[in-house]
């Protein structure tokens, strides 16, 4: 959970008045919601490393969204209504999301066309995609574990294993990190290409 972005919605459409997330099992408790919702996340994340889904565009994102928090938040799948920024830095204008996710379409289309021996230019796409799926920022909650796996996904289509936040090398998630927040598409380059190169699928 991501709750700590900073906008404005005075009608108290996401949070309640404590600044907790509006969820399906109406939990009140920060810590227990935060819980809740790995244990539920992670569940459903499995199920997509067994049935994986399709990246067809940039409309897969609201789907792997909605997949993941079905269980959790009714906005699940559907892009934020607020602009939102963190640690001063905002994020795209909502006003706009059309432009933007049609930008993400181009780039998929562009990845999708990259012969599957070509380990560099897979990974330079793959950098681009996240640097500006991490700057669209679609969701209220849950962008990093969707763009996560919207990457996980994309990889495997083109036969490659990918693992941004590998439970035995937090080195990974670490630079991953670093990479997204400074929109450092190099770190990410770099990173995208160990992992492609280091396993086979």
């Amino acid at each position: 959970m991501e709750n700590n972005y900073q906008y404005i919605d005075l009608n108290f459409e996401y949070t309640n008045r404590k600044g907790v997330l509006h969820n399906i099992a109406n939990i009140e408790d920060e810590k227990i919601l935060l819980a809740y919702e790995s244990l539920r996340v992670s569940k459903r994340v499995e199920e997509l490393i067994e049935n994986p889904i399709k990246i067809i565009d940039s409309n897969s994102l609201l789907i792997i969204h909605h997949y993941l928090f079905q269980d959790v938040y009714q906005w699940a799948g559907k892009v934020r209504t607020v602009n939102i920024s963190k640690d001063g830095k905002p994020f795209f204008d909502g006003e706009r999301f059309n432009i933007a996710f049609q930008y993400i379409d181009n780039l998929i289309i562009e990845f999708k066309t990259l012969k599957n021996t070509n380990k560099k230019a897979l990974a330079y796409k793959l950098a681009e995609i996240l640097d500006n799926v991490n700057y669209l920022h679609p969701f209220r909650d849950g962008n990093g574990r969707t763009q996560r796996e919207f990457l996980r996904l994309l990889a495997l289509e083109k036969g490659m294993q990918l693992n941004l936040n590998p439970p035995d090398n937090k080195n990974v998630y670490q630079r991953y990190m670093h990479g997204t927040i400074n929109s450092d598409t190099d770190t990410l380059y770099k990173l995208l290409l160990e992992q492609i190169e280091n396993k086979k699928k």
